[in-house]
This record gives structure tokens, C-alpha cells and sequence, in this order.
């Protein structure tokens, strides 16, 4: 799985941002249509999503359906105040990949964001015991890395404007992407 290190333990880095495009069209700014937050910070977690992202926002309208036990908080990442609130998770992760916090500030990204999700809908652990499946983690890491740099051009609609199709992710020599306790991490995504 891959996790982040809470707050307490990670030494300050500096900030990057990511660039979002925006368009005027006969006078007007438009900007891209979000989803609003569901839920409150008192939820055991909490989920950080890319909120221009039309797939994103259904597949966040399913889990609000499915979460019965309101166990989630869910949040788009542009939200004011996501930044501050979570500031061990860097600026540009949030453009990469989907992220889960539980309370105590364990964080989760991309396809192990996904599983833990899931384990926490009612009958999750129905589908997630394919994870305990070896090979299936970094089979199911691979699929989400190309789902998340594609997300844009599958679910093409006026939000494509919205933001460059420039997501890249750093890899091992394996192909395998770089997570914040690899070892041969360059600091790129800090």
C-alpha cells in the first residue's frame, strides 16, 4: 500500500503548484464545473478527488450512494483549504492520483486509495480479497496510473479545457511508479 507520512514526522518541502488553463470566451472566465463536498471532517476518512473530472464525479456519486455507514468525507481537491488541511500530501499528488486519509493522517493514493475504499463499503471486502492475489497490487497500480493520466480524454467533455493533459508520473527502473517509501525516490512530486 502506499502511504504518506502524517504531518508530525515529515519535514517541510517546497510547494508546487499545478497549472490549470482557463478560457474566456466573448468576455467571460469560465471555470470548471465541481462537485460540492459530501460529508463532514468527522468521518474516519477522508477522500480528495479531482472534482473537474466528470468520471471522478460519478464514480464519487456512487460512493456517496454505497456508504450507508457514512464512514467518508469527500472532497475535491481544488476545494479552499484542502492544501492547508492536508499539508504531507504534496501539491501535485492531488492532480495524480485520488487520495484517502484516515483520521489519524495515515494517507493512501491512486490504486491502494481505491482498494481501502472499497474494503470500507459495506461487502467491500467481497472484491478486495483479488488484492491478497500476488501480482494483482501492481497489475491494479498500473491500470489506475494510466486511468489517471487518460481520465481526461475518456470522459472528454467541456472540462478537458480545464486542465493540460501533462500528468507524469515518476517510475523505478521496474516500471513500477516511485510512492513516498520508495527508496529511489527523487523528490520530484515534493
Amino acid at each position: 500500500m502506499t502511504t504518506a507520512t502524517p504531518p508530525e514526522v515529515r519535514t517541510s518541502s517546497p510547494r508546487n503548484t499545478v497549472p490549470v488553463v482557463q478560457f474566456t470566451v466573448k468576455g467571460h472566465a469560465s471555470a470548471p464545473s465541481l462537485a460540492p463536498a459530501v460529508g463532514s471532517p468527522s468521518r474516519r476518512y477522508t477522500i480528495v478527488y479531482d472534482g473537474a473530472c466528470k468520471i471522478c464525479q460519478a464514480l464519487v456519486k456512487r460512493v456517496v450512494k454505497w456508504d450507508r455507514g457514512e464512514v467518508f468525507e469527500i472532497v475535491p481537491s481544488q476545494a479552499d483549504g484542502v492544501h492547508a488541511r492536508f499539508p504531507w500530501i504534496p501539491a501535485r499528488a492531488y492532480a495524480q492520483s485520488v487520495q484517502l486519509i484516515r483520521r489519524d493522517g495515515r494517507t493512501w493514493q491512486g490504486a491502494a486509495a481505491l482498494e481501502t475504499i472499497i474494503d470500507q463499503l459495506p461487502k467491500g471486502k467481497l472484491i478486495t480479497w483479488i488484492f491478497s492475489i500476488p501480482f494483482v497490487r501492481p497489475i491494479a497500480e498500473r491500470l489506475y496510473r494510466w486511468f489517471a493520466r487518460n481520465r481526461y480524454r475518456l470522459g472528454c467533455g467541456e472540462h478537458c479545457q480545464f486542465r493540460p493533459l501533462d500528468l507524469e508520473f515518476e517510475t523505478s527502473g521496474n516500471g513500477d511508479p516511485i510512492t513516498e517509501d520508495s527508496p529511489s525516490r527523487s523528490g520530484s512530486l515534493r
